[in-house]
């Protein structure tokens, strides 16, 4: 059994230090990420993004461990040895009204969580996801050395770009009372590097030193998630639950620092080295001040047959403040509405009937108002759950969730962005750390 328990300890370690290496050059292609701390990413497992990002009031799925991270109260249902791992793909296409569409795709390790109940009614948790991620690459040209007089006659380009993300490693730990109630905590420590470049480039001009504008954001602090949900059991099948959970408004370290270097490229628009530094200056080196956030949930389940849920989220975003300054970001809201559907979940010849079939819908106002204009996020998504051949201690699924939304908008010139996202989550569920009487 010792072998067993540090093979599985050698497993789990494996692929912490692969998560954090995904992590570290986890990619976007957003041009709206260039605001705040770039796009959120919830830390949604597969199987709840397929329902549209219900999560507040859920705990077990279909029978089976599931860590839903945005509410640590659900730890307390957790009575196997959990593991979750997956990976993340996104296929996005921008257009405005007077630029042709452009189309990008990311790829990623997306998540790795572990779960172990710690007594019948209490339950650890620790893992590693992605909170944000910033990623776009953008030009625009003035012609007349952008000075608009006439004797200027070459055009000048301003460059655009960034890259980098925020990831956020955890623990936590939840307990129940009677299986009624249940409350649960997360302190995590997040972390990451967030990088943009301006470039301003004279194209027609040979031998033209060319500079760039390099600002940096290396982010590291601890921040504190807590929740409650209660289980209303009206038979041993038919479970209603009221969940809620939040965000503590906390502050994170940040070094902020500025470089501006000079450079030249070359008639086929190849870029030197850079030439010079003419600046490397440290900005701030304070605190990032996160937002309370608020989650509230209700879902109705019956075991083996159905699950439906809606969410309702806000953020107070606006609060945002970067080394003292605030960001100028709008609070957020959303509302999550969706289920599943298991035809038979005892069938013996018809596997169809086994699969967990899942649906829902999102619409979201995120921190961004461009001209007057929010930019929201509207999707739809669709999963499955598919059962794999188990043992009498051991349960495997594998969850699949496809999203087609849109964020942003052609009004006022603005860009609006057409994504399409799958995730594929590995599920395990055992049962680990037991004493036998034999060995």
């Amino acid at each position: 059994m010792i072998k067993y328990i540090r093979s599985g300890f050698t497993f789990l370690l494996t692929i912490v230090a692969g998560a954090v290496m995904a992590q570290s050059t986890a990619t976007n292609s957003s041009p709206y990420s260039q605001f705040g701390l770039g796009t959120l990413n919830d830390a949604l497992l597969p199987q709840t993004r397929a329902m549209g990002g219900i999560s507040t009031a859920i705990n077990r799925i279909s029978g089976y461990n599931t860590i839903n991270i945005l509410n640590p109260a659900s730890y307390s249902f957790i009575g196997l040895t959990t593991i979750d791992i997956g990976v993340y793909g996104n296929i996005s296409t921008l257009k405005q009204n007077t630029v042709t569409g452009q189309t990008n795709a990311n790829f990623r390790l997306s998540h790795f969580n572990f779960a172990a109940p710690v007594t019948r009614h209490s339950a650890l948790s620790f893992g590693l996801v992605p909170y944000s991620e910033l990623g776009y690459n953008y030009r625009q040209s003035q012609s007349n050395f952008g000075t608009g007089a006439p004797a200027d006659t070459s055009a000048v380009n301003y460059i655009y770009n960034g890259d980098g993300g925020l990831s956020k490693a955890y623990a936590g730990y939840g307990f129940n009372i009677g299986r009624i109630i249940s409350f649960g905590g997360n302190v995590s420590y997040i972390f990451g590097n967030l990088r943009k470049f301006r470039s301003t480039e004279i194209p027609s001009l040979f031998g033209t030193l060319n500079s760039r504008t390099e600002r940096s954001n290396s982010v590291g602090g601890l921040s504190y998630d807590f929740g409650t949900q209660v289980n209303i059991d009206f038979s041993e099948t038919r479970h209603l639950v009221l969940g809620y959970s939040g965000s503590a408004s906390t502050n994170l370290n940040t070094r902020i620092t500025n470089v501006v270097s000079q450079y030249r490229t070359t008639t086929d628009g190849t870029e030197s080295s850079a030439i010079d530094t003419i600046s490397n200056q440290l900005i701030s080196n304070g605190k990032i001040k996160l937002p309370l956030i608020h989650h509230f949930g209700i879902s109705y389940q019956k075991d083996g047959k159905y699950l439906i849920g809606a969410d309702y989220s806000r953020g107070n975003w606006s609060s945002l403040t970067i080394g003292g300054v605030n960001q100028g970001l709008q609070n957020t809201q959303s509302f999550n509405l969706g289920g599943q559907f298991t035809p038979n979940s005892n069938a013996l010849k018809n596997y169809f009937a086994l699969i967990d079939y899942r649906f829902g819908v999102r619409y979201e106002k995120t921190y961004i108002n461009i001209s007057n204009t929010n930019i929201d996020v509207k999707a739809v998504s669709l999963g499955f759950g598919l059962p794999l051949h188990s043992n009498n201690t051991a349960f495997y699924k594998i969850n699949l969730a496809g999203e087609y939304g849109e964020r942003g908008t052609l009004q006022n010139n603005l860009i609006r962005e057409n994504f399409f996202t799958i995730h594929v989550g590995f599920t395990l569920n055992d049962r680990w750390f037991t004493r036998y009487r034999f060995d």
